[in-house]
């Protein structure tokens, strides 16, 4: 492979077998035949049948869409019908869901440029950025975004903005010198990147890859052989509904040939009663409250501004240990600003957000009034200057070079205003800034006849261009190790300086040249311009910490931009960081102990980021991953969870992100850990819910069934409970809101069984209560005299007046439920008893229902009787709260004296 950075200019032209003139049209055509289009490959997307079909894809449902084949091959439309309704409204939820996100990010696709000016046949010629081959010379002005990648051949005051690959927020200055060795992609300051943009200057380059060839085509083929990951609750819903689902047919197996080969009983009755075990048996509410929760999380953040392209992406964010954040545009708003100046040996902070001209110069932290010296560098920076802003949509854009926005910005908060500054000081001449001279000079004319050269450039070169510095009284001899060290501190605080100096003009100059300002200037003083971190990204890190997640930085910046940041982020170890160089040299082993100890990754790139993913995830860590640009993709794929920003974000970042930040907050990120947690204690109440009433049914048919008794539900009652009565309840557990605290515990392990040895005693206890009420109530209307029919509808009114008691329960698994907030319940709640109670009194009292389900009307002293059924379970179960209260008080004291 070429090592285009080392090569010469003539040698590069010869190896692409090019001339200074460009290609000829036929070769063009020719290498276009040969190489292919300049375009990156498209990604095969999900078709809306295969959305769909991604619905089902659960052992549960395929379970009830046997059952619902068989009983309809059995001529029991209605069961089969019903069956059938429940799969596609759970199908119908999850489809509508997901394609509500790929719709909010159908507007924000774009990547290579669309048009190019090369130079063919000895002339300039636009060509669309899709026809370019290798070979072809591309002429580059400010505001181009890069069409391939390119060898320089000259440059002029070039700077290219490379964030999008490397995630360094300053403008990166160009040349066409030979390089030598392995360097970084930040490094080579010889090339020019496929879809980076041209922020200042202008240049020529030859096209050395196109497509999937150049530096992005790369990075697009690394994404293609990355595996994603499945979610944590993915994982351990498919290993229970695995093991459920193997139950339940061992079960029903069992008691079939019991019943055939013992009871002798006619195969036909025994297999739909088979049939109604396996529909009481599986919960097939649950996929649709998954569903419905997870939905109900993802409007949650869509009205905070995050589009969740796949809704199990919002519970995983529960179960994040380690955040892994590019820096620019992520953590930092990827917009320079000026943080400290230096006039006069005094230094003074500089706030304010990005690129707005809010904010105010400071001493000591108090406003500074008046500064004739402040005032004198406000309008160097100013003046020495081509950029401009522009208040658009709510919000401050720069026109030209960031780190020259920056400077207006400044100018504005040290109280010169942009455009009566410009017209008073009339710019008469410019020397533009050059990597050569490393310095921009201007000629202003204030219109009262004074004449003034501002500089601004290196301080190093600056410091070697002045004589003397400004005071407060005058001017005085340089004191260059007094400035020098104050260049140290602001470069120590990861900040990019710039100096600046003046000269005063003869009367009638109207030039300038080298000779005049390469000596003798006067210092007026030095700024440090950083990319400084969002305000709200600070405190997201201080309640992520607190939720005992790790935030880790993996940037390509450098490595004192990278530490500075991460210090006034409050990341923990922020003094220590490892470079993408020190990563190459250890072993996976090596890296695994190192990345528990360090936070913040310096000078890496996309296989660095993505090597740390996968090494944080081989050891146990559920990792988030957010970023921008296209270096972040292979690794925002890779993650566990990866969340992209969508304003500034590259579209190769989109596309790899399950969650997409529309505002860019990573401040929405802590708000995101905080709704998958609240979802995932939802579903487990939810589950908690479920497993019981299924339980329950299951026990009194298989009682029923081994003792050779009449069934005491029917399975089209069953599915009327399992689908009306217990969706309504359930879903009312999909809204409670976040419990107290739950931002302050550390996340979950990410191999946590989805029941722990609580959950399985309370799923088994509540189960016999209901068997008991089941039966019990089903016993008792027989007993009384009453039919089949009517001894049913009051042991299925049983169960669900059971079902609304158990639900005020379950709200609190460990504290009390008879209380006033227990009792009140939320909202959705009573809303959800309400509709239960309306439904349950058409199941008994209206006709079409008696037709369909085979129910009678109840009298007034039986439904007294079913009421106080619910009321017993309530009591059983705060007695049974209060029992394991006194227990564990009991042995855990002497637990905790043993010790």
């Amino acid at each position: 492979m070429t090592t285009w950075h080392t090569l010469d200019v003539e040698q590069t032209l010869a190896e692409l077998q090019v001339d200074s003139a460009g290609l000829s049209q036929a070769e063009a055509v020719g290498r276009l035949a040969r190489y292919g289009g300049n375009r990156l490959p498209e990604g095969v997307g999900r078709s809306t049948w295969r959305r769909f079909a991604d619905q089902i894809n659960n052992l549960l449902i395929y379970v009830l869409i046997t059952a619902a084949t068989i009983t309809a091959l059995m001529g029991h439309w209605i069961d089969s019908t019903v069956i059938l309704i429940v799969v596609l409204v759970q199908t119908v939820i999850g489809f509508l869901q997901e394609g509500k996100a790929e719709q909010a990010l159908a507007a924000i696709r774009h990547m290579l440029a669309p048009k190019a000016t090369v130079w063919r046949d000895g002339h300039r010629k636009t060509v669309a950025g899709e026809e370019l081959v290798p070979g072809d010379i591309v002429l580059l002005e400010a505001g181009d975004r890069v069409p391939a990648d390119l060898r320089l051949l000259d440059s002029r005051s070039l700077a290219v903005d490379e964030a999008v690959l490397t995630g360094e927020s300053m403008a990166v200055e160009k040349n066409n010198e030979v390089l030598s060795g392995a360097l970084p992609l930040g490094d080579r300051r010889n090339m020019a990147y496929s879809g980076t943009l041209v922020t200042y200057g202008t240049g020529r380059g030859v096209v050395i890859a196109t497509g999937a060839d150049t530096e992005i085509g790369r990075i697009s083929g690394m994404l293609a052989a990355i595996e994603q990951l499945s979610t944590p609750l993915l994982r351990q819903m498919d290993v229970f509904a695995r093991y459920l689902s193997f139950v339940i047919i061992g079960l029903g197996a069992l008691i079939f040939f019991v019943g055939y080969w013992l009871g002798h009983n006619d195969p036909t009755e025994l297999f739909v009663a088979v049939v109604a075990l396996t529909i009481a048996a599986i919960p097939e509410g649950l996929p649709a409250i998954l569903t419905v929760t997870l939905a109900i999380g993802v409007q949650g953040m869509a009205r905070r501004n995050a589009v969740v392209r796949r809704m199990p992406a919002i519970e995983t964010l529960g179960a994040v240990s380690v955040i892994c954040s590019d820096k620019t545009g992520t953590l930092t708003r990827n917009e320079m600003m000026v943080a400290a100046v230096v006039v006069g040996g005094q230094r003074y902070q500089v706030d304010g957000d990005g690129y707005s001209p809010d904010g105010a110069v400071r001493c000591d932290g108090e406003p500074v009034q008046q500064s004739p010296l402040l005032t004198l560098l406000g309008r160097a920076a100013l003046l020495c200057n081509d950029a401009s802003l522009r208040h658009q949509q709510g919000v401050w854009q720069v026109e030209g070079d960031p780190m020259e926005g920056a400077l207006v910005a400044f100018a504005a908060k040290a109280g010169l205003d942009d455009k009566v500054a410009r017209q008073d000081w009339r710019r008469i001449d410019v020397i533009p800034f050059d990597a050569r001279h490393r310095f921009m000079a201007t000629l202003n004319h204030d219109h009262h006849d004074h004449q003034q050269v501002f500089v601004k450039g290196a301080p190093e070169r600056i410091l070697d261009m002045c004589a003397q510095q400004h005071a407060e009284n005058g001017s005085e001899p340089l004191n260059r190790q007094l400035w020098q060290d104050q260049i140290d501190a602001l470069a120590a605080d990861g900040m990019r300086v710039l100096a600046f100096a003046s000269q005063t003009a003869s009367r009638g100059d109207v030039e300038l040249d080298f000779e005049q300002v390469e000596a003798g200037l006067t210092l007026i003083g030095i700024a440090g311009m950083i990319d400084p971190p969002r305000e709200e990204a600070i405190a997201a890190v201080g309640e992520c910490h607190a939720a005992g997640i790790r935030v880790k930085m993996i940037t390509g910046d450098h490595a004192l931009t990278a530490s500075a940041i991460a210090a006034q982020l409050g990341l923990k170890n922020s003094q220590r960081v490892v470079t993408g160089q020190q990563v190459d040299e250890l072993s996976d082993e090596a890296l695994q102990a190192l990345v528990q100890e360090v936070d913040v990754f310096a000078r890496t790139s996309p296989e660095h980021k993505l090597r740390l993913v996968e090494v944080l995830q081989a050891a146990g860590e559920v990792v988030a991953m957010t970023g921008d640009g296209v270096n972040d993709a292979p690794a925002l794929k890779r993650a566990d969870v990866g969340i992209a920003m969508g304003r500034k974000g590259s579209e190769a970042a989109r596309e790899a992100a399950e969650i997409v930040l529309l505002d860019d907050n990573f401040a929405t990120l802590a708000a995101a850990v905080r709704a998958g947690r609240t979802v995932y204690d939802n579903l487990k109440k939810s589950i908690v819910f479920f497993l019981p009433i299924n339980g329950g049914e299951s026990g009194s048919l298989i009682i029923a069934l081994l003792a050779g008794l009449t069934l005491p539900i029917t399975a089209v009652q069953i599915l009327w409970v399992n689908m009306v009565s217990s969706v309504a309840l359930a879903m009312s557990l999909a809204f409670e809101p976040a419990e107290p605290g739950v931002m302050k515990r550390p996340p979950r392990s990410s191999r946590e069984k989805l029941l722990n040895g609580f959950l399985v005693w309370r799923i088994v206890f509540v189960s016999m209560l209901f068997v008991a009420g089941i039966f019990a109530m089903y016993r008792w209307a027989i007993y009384q005299g009453h039919d089949i029919a009517m001894a049913r509808t009051l042991a299925v009114n049983t169960l669900v007046v059971m079902e609304v008691f158990y639900l005020f329960a379950v709200r609190y698994l460990d504290s009390a439920s008879i209380t006033l907030r227990g009792v009140v319940g939320t909202p959705v709640v009573l809303v959800s008893v309400g509709l239960v109670v309306v439904l349950q009194m058409m199941f008994t009292y209206a006709p079409f229902m008696h037709r369909l389900f085979d129910s009678r009307p109840v009298a007034l002293e039986d439904g007294l009787l079913v009421i106080m059924a619910g009321v017993a379970v309530l009591l059983a179960l705060e007695a049974e709260k209060y029992l394991r209260k006194i227990i564990f008080m009991i042995f855990g004291r002497k637990i905790s004296s043993a010790r």
